[in-house]
């Protein structure tokens, strides 16, 4: 329970800072919070990452069903008891979820967070997207160096002659 509220944190921080850009702020209007490296620019994608197949919104619903689809089976069925990996699959299914509430309603993903050393504009669920990524690639990598030591260690054991 405590990781879909993790998902729930994620998604209500995301569309509550896109409504307030939406509401208080004009397409392509930046605001300078650290000079030359990070800004409030309020942006609007119709594609995929970097403007990637823009305007194919019938693509991004089917894609992100099946992507909140396979979170969910996930989570329930493989990372019961393991923290990360429950943690991770939340976190990717609030930033799924928060821009897919975009596509839905708006028709195009309300960006706004600009910082110049990346060179595009993202917002809260794309962070929570690339966070969650990189969340599943250390749990990766932790198994597979407990994975390593259990080999190893069945090895020794059996070349002691126990």
């Amino acid at each position: 329970m405590i990781y879909y509220l993790l998902a729930l944190f994620i998604i209500a921080v995301d569309q509550l800072t896109k409504w307030l850009v939406v509401r208080n702020m004009e397409v392509g209007e930046s605001i300078n919070i650290i000079d030359g490296v990070f800004y409030l620019t309020s942006h609007r994608n119709t594609g995929a990452a970097w403007g990637m197949l823009e305007g194919q919104m019938w693509l991004f619903y089917i894609v992100t069903l099946i992507v909140i689809a396979g979170i969910l089976y996930y989570y329930h069925k493989h990372a019961k008891g393991n923290k990360l990996f429950s943690a991770s699959l939340m976190v990717l299914f609030g930033g799924a979820v928060g821009n897919f509430i975009d596509r839905i309603f708006r028709q195009e993903v309300v960006d706004f967070v600009q910082l110049t050393f990346f060179n595009f504009i993202f917002n809260i669920a794309d962070a929570a997207l690339t966070i969650g990524v990189i969340m599943l690639f250390i749990q990766m990598i932790l198994e597979e160096v407990q994975e390593k030591r259990k080999k190893n260690g069945k090895h020794s054991t059996l070349n002691t002659g126990e």
